[in-house]
């Protein structure tokens, strides 16, 4: 990686800048709980919220979240930019997460639509594992639980 660009954790003046770029990828936003509370919430139990920023532009282009249950690592929103994506830039932030994963001592699991081939391409080179035919299932409002 050049100097152009850095690694940084999240902080609270970044959340506006970060949910458009996450909006604009597709990654989440408030539809999907992903707000100013539940972020803060998962830091504090442990997880981190790294960043990467065009230094020249002082522009948001990546974003990798890491939380933690006590026995997992979860990788969420991992993302670059459209306009920054080609760059090799991915393989630089997934390095930097699955550093900080192996600091966190557990195993580290994620997501991927199985259309996403440049992703799965990019996690599988990495040294992640297809886990097997699982269908994911979620209740996002919870108040509808009788």
């Amino acid at each position: 990686m050049t100097t152009n660009y850095a690694i940084r954790n999240y902080t609270e003046i970044d959340y506006a800048e970060m949910i458009l770029l996450w909006e604009s990828l597709g990654l989440g936003g408030a539809k999907r709980g992903d707000n100013e509370t539940i972020i803060k919430q998962t830091i504090e139990m442990g997880g981190q919220l790294l960043l990467m920023i065009d230094n020249t532009r002082g522009k948001i282009v990546g974003t990798s979240w890491l939380t933690v249950d006590g026995r997992r690592t979860y990788l969420h929103h991992f993302g670059i930019h459209t306009d920054y994506q080609g760059k090799g830039l991915a393989n630089t932030l997934l390095d930097a997460s699955l550093k900080l994963a192996k600091s966190f001592g557990m195993q580290i699991k994620l997501e991927v639509h199985k259309e996403n081939s440049k992703a799965i391409g990019l996690y599988t080179k990495a040294g992640f594992t297809y886990l097997g035919d699982y269908d994911v299932y979620i209740i996002r409002n919870i108040s509808s639980i009788e």
